[in-house]
């Protein structure tokens, strides 16, 4: 019955769980926007052509199981002491969505319960009490659906950055075992099941708790119950043995406490278990979009019309024409104070009173046309010029044309990865757009690409990147103009 239970609730849990879906894909419009943009977003629904998260994993643990609830146990009460055997596993894992995946896991451990170890002499007075210990050598192979609770729950307007996720699991398998026992006659096989026989299938289900250390490595402690459906496992012996009949138990279980850790595999920066559920409203909408159904995209509306829902709006009163970021702010690309709408000189930085200018500047006086000297944003990991980037870069080929100066093009990253990977980034970022810049014909002599990796940050508060929302670390990855 426990076993019955135990799949529904993953029959259950398994389509709440698939029917969060996921959406990558980043350009554009600036209609939606999300946590990889600080500007324009668009919304494409997550296919494995476009995903840009790792999803398998390899998970390897190591515990104490604890009989229960069997003629023998574990834990005493009052009689003896504790006894704790050992296990270990290792899994496959898959991620289907954000919240949902499924592990192809191998258990291997000994229990120990009854009145004392099997590993001891046996007392002297054994049978006069009837005093007899077990000990149980097993291997299990179980298939686990994993539901991330902390994904499935989260509220979506909850934009910090998070390292902590309970994890729920439920599955099914195979269950081999050889049992002992033993008393003051000695010790001896009491019962052998091998895998793959019609009685050898048993569950687990339980729950765990996953720290995030960095994008490669996940520390998680785990509680599981296991459940034979065997009256055998504990080594009590045959069902109706005088061990098997001094209490009213029909099958053997037990806990077990682990704690593992888990390998995330792939090129990616982060894992799908780990991707920000906001994302899963705008796969909907696009969903919806391209349906041509009538959608309600702000609940609240959008009081400055700067296409930022006034439910995750952080400046509620965007000037009209102001270029966004994914919350709602109006950009300010050089930090002076003045944002890019009012600044005359969008990446220099300059006193207010000035419209955003320097007073005075070694390459001469500025003029409005600086304005098309506008820096742009890169996915993560990504050396890729985005679609919503080329009219920016457009103008910048007509201003350095018509310009008698030399360029600069200066390519930049977050705070990911060692500094090593992050410098060749940013190089690779620069030779893309001084590459864009030259084939729409701009002279190759006027620009010099340079790569400055993760030691010119936007936002040098977002060290490590962990610190600070996605949107400001997508600002930190660029690329941007300075005079020579």
């Amino acid at each position: 019955m426990k076993l019955s239970l135990a799949i529904a609730v993953l029959a259950l849990a398994f389509p709440s769980a698939i029917s969060a879906q996921d959406s990558t894909a980043v350009s554009s419009n600036g209609k939606y926007p999300n946590t990889f943009s600080s500007g324009s977003a668009n919304v494409s629904p997550f296919t494995q052509k476009s995903k840009r998260f790792n999803d398998w994993s390899v998970s390897v643990g190591a515990g104490v199981p604890l009989v229960q609830s069997a003629d023998l146990t574990s834990i005493k009460n009052g009689n003896g002491k504790n006894l704790f055997g050992y296990s270990a596993y290792i899994s496959i894992d898959k991620a289907i969505t954000h919240a949902f995946g499924i592990n192809l896991q191998y258990d291997r451990g000994e229990t120990r319960q009854g009145w004392f170890n099997t590993k001891d002499a046996a007392p002297a007075d054994a049978s006069k009490y009837q005093q007899v210990a077990g000990r149980t050598q097993y291997d299990a192979i179980s298939i686990l659906g994993d539901i991330n609770f902390s994904n499935l729950l989260r509220r979506v307007d909850n934009h910090s950055p998070y390292r902590w996720a309970l994890h729920g699991y439920a599955g099914i398998g195979t269950l081999a075992y050889k049992a002992y026992q033993k008393d003051e006659t000695g010790q001896r096989l009491m019962t052998e099941i091998k895998p793959f026989k019609l009685g050898s299938f048993f569950g687990q289900a339980g729950a765990g708790l996953k720290f995030k250390v960095n994008r490669r490595l996940d520390i998680e402690g785990r509680l599981m119950y296991v459940m034979t459906g065997d009256d055998e496992f504990d080594g009590g012996g045959a069902q109706y043995s005088a061990v098997n009949q001094r209490e009213e138990q029909v099958s053997d279980n037990f806990f077990n406490a682990t704690l593992g850790v888990s390998l995330k595999l792939g090129k990616h920066e982060s894992h799908l278990m780990w991707h920000d559920p906001l994302q899963e409203i705008y796969y909907k909408l696009d969903v919806l979009a391209n349906k041509n159904q009538d959608i309600e995209v702000c609940k609240k509306g959008d009081a400055d019309n700067d296409g930022v829902c006034d439910d995750w709006d952080r400046q509620l009163d965007t000037p009209a024409g102001a270029r966004v970021d994914g919350a709602g702010v109006a950009l300010d690309t050089d930090l002076d104070g003045v944002i890019d709408l009012y600044d005359k000189c969008v990446t220099v930085p300059g006193p207010v009173e000035n419209n955003g200018c320097p007073t005075a500047t070694p390459t001469g006086p500025v003029t409005d046309d600086t304005r098309t000297l506008e820096g742009i944003e890169f996915d993560l990991n990504s050396d890729r010029i985005l679609p919503s980037n080329t009219p920016i870069l457009n103008n910048a080929v007509s201003y350095i044309n018509s310009s008698n100066g030399a360029y600069n093009v200066v390519g930049a990253t977050d705070t990911r990865a060692s500094d090593a990977y992050n410098q060749k980034l940013s190089e690779r970022r620069a030779n893309s757009v001084k590459s864009y810049l030259v084939k729409n014909g701009v002279e190759s002599t006027k620009l010099n690409a340079i790569g400055k990796g993760e030691k010119d940050l936007k936002y040098p508060e977002c060290d490590p990147a962990t610190k600070c929302p996605e949107w400001k670390n997508r600002a930190n990855r660029r690329v941007y103009f300075e005079a020579k």
